[in-house]
């Protein structure tokens, strides 16, 4: 509030809708900035996957991603948030609890000058995407009545614990994570290959030859991506500071060198400027900056881009081939890649670059870092060594949880019903699956041809006016 109008004339009363504690620039910014991270899911994802997967499978990949996100937000409100940001129960989990009151919606989020529903809807739009990141793995095979069990399932006992471990009351809080580099990707990337283990592999026939229907399309899924993540590391602050800024511009930074590393490297040992490889340069970028967006500076973030275009892109480009350990598992869109392996990376870097300045200004503290490099300068070794165990020691937890708990989910799923289509069915698809095809062209999957000695029918408008044209 302005200072001047600070103190009030007697007998008038603040507007209750604007109490005094809340910034409505601030306000304005989180309720933006949780949006644009919806975004990125609705409609980002969901094109991206559609259009990324073979023609047959695009209605089922990306219904796969819109079901995930309506379930999640249920979810969300009703046990899981406050199991990931509220009461103490274990060190490792909170209370489950609603998060629908008025009085607990409307009130003042910690320190920070925003109401609490911002912050709900801001982490539920985090742990939407951590599913639906996920499931990358998983397109092309799962039973979709599966996926329906297991989304519930997999946000409740997998998503909050390591959310709260990490950015609750947890154990590990600690750790440099700016913006869900473990929380988010090392969780999505890891789990996603689980279950693709768990639920087995494609078609043959698509695993070999799996061509994306509409690059075009998957471009424009893949600039949502990139420009939601503006929203996705900015709105971490909580505010609209001196850290929003520079971790909105180190996020491009970073994602723009990515992307650009990785298409260098294909067209160094391949011959070919890969517009797929562009997109997945991308990704690893976005990822890799995300545990240090607002804690590092700008040329830390482009050494961060030339690790996250190159590492990765030899993981899957090269690893991958020659592991006998990769091609047991069918990982569909090479998530451990461009998620476990870009979150990993991105973790330990930001152990190394984060700057003490900066973690103070995000924080408010100084038991977070300083990262190693800085550490090495101040001559205190031993806090940097010490940050780089927490951030190791994070990177081993939410990793063997996300085995642990993503094995026993799809155990469990497989009870109940078939966590993969048969056979038949991954034939054909979407129109065995939805009874729906992505594309109503004939001769490209509709039974009959088109009959075309049919008297065309008169539209109702022609017959009103009495005509026929």
């Amino acid at each position: 509030m302005d200072p001047k109008y600070s103190v009030l004339p007697q007998g008038i009363q603040p507007d209750e809708s604007s109490p005094e504690w809340l910034s409505k620039g601030d306000n304005t910014w989180e309720l933006i900035a949780a949006s644009m991270v919806g975004l990125q899911s609705v409609p980002g994802l969901v094109i991206l996957y559609g259009s990324m997967v073979k023609k047959k499978w695009a209605v089922n990949s990306a219904f796969m991603g819109l079901y995930a996100f309506a379930s999640v937000l249920i979810c969300w409100v009703l046990w899981a948030h406050r199991m990931a940001f509220g009461t103490h129960l274990m060190p490792i989990i909170g209370k489950p609890e609603q998060a629908m009151a008025q009085n607990y919606l409307l009130s003042k989020y910690s320190h920070y000058n925003i109401p609490t529903a911002d912050y709900v809807f801001y982490q539920f739009a985090f742990a939407a995407i951590t599913v639906i990141l996920l499931g990358g793995s998983l397109l092309g095979r799962m039973n979709f009545y599966a996926w329906m069990i297991f989304v519930p399932l997999w946000v409740t006992f997998s998503y909050t614990f390591g959310a709260y471990s990490i950015w609750g009351s947890g154990f590990l809080q600690p750790i440099i994570d700016f913006s869900g580099g473990y929380v988010i990707h090392l969780s999505s990337g890891v789990a996603g290959f689980t279950a693709a283990y768990w639920v087995g592999p494609r078609h043959s026939h698509d695993r070999q030859h799996f061509p994306p229907n509409n690059i075009i399309h998957m471009l424009g899924g893949a600039g949502f991506l990139w420009m939601g993540w503006t929203g996705f590391n900015g709105g971490s602050p909580l505010a609209s500071n001196l850290i929003t800024s520079l971790a909105i511009l180190n996020t491009h930074i970073c994602t723009a060198t990515s992307l650009l590393v990785w298409l260098s490297m294909d067209m160094i040992f391949y011959n070919k400027s890969s517009v797929i490889g562009a997109v997945q340069g991308m990704i690893t970028g976005l990822v890799c900056i995300t545990p240090g967006a607002g804690i590092v500076e700008s040329w830390a973030a482009i050494l961060m881009g030339i690790s996250s275009g190159s590492i990765p892109w030899f993981t899957m480009m090269v690893l991958h081939k020659k592991s006998s350990f990769f091609q047991k598992v069918d990982d569909t869109l090479g998530v451990f890649h461009t998620h476990a392996v870009a979150g990993l990376l991105g973790g330990i870097l930001s152990g190394i670059f984060a700057k003490p300045k900066l973690l103070r200004m995000f924080y408010g503290s100084d038991k977070y870092g300083p990262g190693f490099l800085y550490s090495i300068i101040d001559g205190d070794i031993k806090r940097g060594l010490r940050q780089m165990v927490y951030q190791l020691l994070g990177a081993a937890f939410i990793t063997i949880w996300n085995v642990v708990a993503t094995s026993l989910i799809c155990i469990f799923i497989s009870k109940i019903v078939e966590l993969r289509l048969h056979e038949d069915d991954l034939e054909i698809g979407d129109d065995a699956v939805h009874g729906e095809e992505a594309y109503a062209l004939w001769g490209d999957g509709e039974r009959d041809p088109p009959r075309f000695n049919r008297t065309p029918k008169i539209p109702s408008f022609c017959r009103r006016h009495g005509t026929n044209h």
